[in-house]
C-alpha cells in the first residue's frame, strides 16, 4: 500500500486558508503546488554543516565544480569594462543567442535563427513562459512518472490537466506510443513533456524512439516540449538527441545549470517555433522583463574551447561516480534501476531496505532522514518525482563527483551492515 506522505491540498481545500483573518486565504492555485521534499533534506544538511558535521549532499542536482574558468573571468571583467548591465531585450543579448545557435550547429548539425532563441531565467523561467504560451486552463498535458516534479507543479498552478504516464523500468522510464495512445483515447492530449536525459532516472530516449514520439504528436496535434538541460552529460557515446532534429515545431528547453555547472547564475534558454515567438515575448516581457544580464554576458564564454574541456572533465568524474553506484547496487539493496545513460542521477526502489527495517521505516523519506543523521549522506526521497511509488524510492545525485560518491557509498554500506 502507498502510504499517504503527500498531504497536498486540492482545489477548495480549507487547509490553505488563513483562519485567523476572515476573508483572507491562500489561493487554490498555490495549494496545488506541492513542497519540494528534497529541500527539507537540504535544510538539514546545511544545519549539520553549520554544526561542524561532514556531509555529502547527494540530494540535489548541483555540480560542485562550479562554472568553467572562462565564464568566471568574463564575469569579473564585465563589472569594470563598461559593459552595459541594464535591461537587455526580452529574448536576451544577441551575442549569447548567436553563441547558442553556433552550439546547435556544432553539436547537432541544425541551424536555428536567433529570433527563435529566447534567453530565460534558468530553465524554470522557460517552463513558465512555454506553458503559458502553449496551454489554456483544462488542457491535458502528459508527463512521465517518475519525472521532475516542477513540470507538474507549474502546470497545476496554471490550471492544466496533468496526465501522468506510468513509465516504469520496463519502459526505460520514458514514454511509449502505447502509453500516449491510451491517454489520448481517454481525452485528447494538448502537450507532451519529454526529458532526455531524464531527472530523476538519467535514462535517455534514442534517436529512433524520439522520432516516433514526435511523429505521433505531430499527427495528433500534440505540442512536444523537450527538456534537454542535461545534454552533454552522457555515458553512451552521444551528447543527446535534440527534438529539433525531428521537427521544427517542437519546443526545446535547456540551461547553463548542469553541463556548465552554473546553477545559481539562473540562465537558460528556449528554442521556439516561429509561430510562438511573439506570444512568448509578450508573456516574458510582463513576467520577467529579461534574464539576468550580467550572467548573459558571462555565459558567452561558455562556448569557449576551454569551457567545453572543463565540462568534459566533470562528465568523466560523473561517469566514474556512476560506475561506483552500479558496482554497489546489489549490496545497497536497490532494485528496479535502469542503468542511467546520462545526467548525473540514479533512481531506485528500496523496498528491501524498508522491509529489513522491521517497520522502523515506512517510507523512503523516513529512511533518508535516518541515513542523513547517522552517516551525513543525503539522498533525495522519491516523493518529489513519483506520486505513486515515490514513497519507496530514492534518487542519488552524482554531481558531487567520483571521490565523494565513493566515500558516501562506503558510509551507507557500513550503516546498512
Amino acid at each position: 500500500m502507498n502510504p499517504d506522505t503527500t498531504n497536498a491540498p486540492g482545489l477548495g481545500d480549507t487547509a490553505t486558508a488563513d483562519l485567523t483573518t476572515p476573508g483572507l486565504a491562500v489561493s487554490n492555485r498555490a495549494g496545488l503546488v506541492r513542497p519540494f521534499a528534497a529541500m527539507n533534506i537540504v535544510g538539514k544538511v546545511q544545519a549539520m554543516q553549520r554544526a561542524g558535521r561532514d556531509t555529502i549532499a547527494m540530494c540535489l542536482g548541483e555540480p560542485t565544480q562550479g562554472a568553467p574558468r572562462p565564464i568566471k573571468r568574463r564575469a569579473a571583467e564585465i563589472l569594470t569594462d563598461g559593459t552595459n548591465l541594464g535591461y537587455s531585450a526580452v529574448f536576451g543579448i544577441p551575442e549569447l543567442r548567436e553563441a547558442i545557435a553556433g552550439h546547435y550547429r556544432d553539436w547537432y548539425g541544425v541551424d536555428i535563427p536567433i529570433d527563435r532563441i529566447q534567453i530565460t531565467t534558468g530553465s524554470s523561467g522557460a517552463f513558465q513562459t512555454v506553458f503559458l504560451t502553449c496551454f489554456d486552463v483544462g488542457d491535458r498535458v502528459a508527463v512521465a512518472r517518475p519525472g521532475y516534479g516542477a513540470y507538474k507543479n507549474i502546470l497545476a498552478a496554471l490550471g492544466a490537466d496533468i496526465v501522468e504516464l506510468d513509465c516504469g523500468a520496463e519502459h526505460g522510464f520514458q514514454p511509449t506510443i502505447d502509453l500516449l495512445e491510451a491517454a489520448h483515447a481517454q481525452a485528447p492530449l494538448k502537450g507532451l513533456m519529454l526529458a532526455s536525459p531524464a531527472n530523476p532516472t538519467g535514462t535517455m530516449i534514442g534517436a529512433d524512439h524520439l522520432g516516433e514520439l514526435i511523429s505521433w504528436c505531430r499527427d495528433h496535434g500534440v505540442q512536444v516540449i523537450s527538456d534537454e538541460i542535461y545534454h552533454g552529460i552522457s555515458y553512451i557515446g552521444t551528447r543527446g538527441e535534440t527534438a529539433l532534429a525531428h521537427d521544427d515545431e517542437a519546443i526545446v528547453i535547456s540551461s547553463f545549470s548542469k553541463y556548465w555547472a552554473m546553477t545559481g547564475w539562473r540562465l537558460g534558454w528556449a528554442i521556439l517555433p516561429e509561430r510562438l515567438t511573439k506570444a512568448a515575448e509578450n508573456v516574458t516581457g510582463n513576467l520577467a522583463l529579461c534574464a539576468p544580464v550580467p550572467a548573459q554576458h558571462a555565459a558567452v564564454a561558455a562556448f569557449d574551447p576551454e569551457s567545453y574541456a572543463e565540462c568534459e572533465a566533470a562528465v568523466a568524474s560523473f561517469a566514474r561516480a556512476r560506475d561506483h553506484v552500479l558496482d554497489a547496487t546489489a549490496d545497497l539493496g536497490f532494485t528496479d534501476m535502469a542503468p542511467p545513460d546520462g545526467a548525473f542521477y540514479m533512481y531506485a526502489r528500496i523496498d528491501d531496505i524498508l522491509e529489513r527495517s522491521g517497520g522502523r521505516f515506512a517510507t523512503a523519506t523516513q529512511w533518508c532522514e535516518d541515513l542523513l543523521e547517522a552517516t551525513g549522506v543525503a539522498f533525495a526521497p522519491g516523493d518529489d518525482f513519483d506520486s505513486v511509488d515515490g514513497w519507496r524510492s530514492v534518487r542519488l545525485s552524482l554531481a558531487v563527483g567520483a571521490d565523494r560518491t565513493a566515500e558516501a557509498l562506503d558510509r551507507v554500506l557500513d550503516h546498512l551492515g
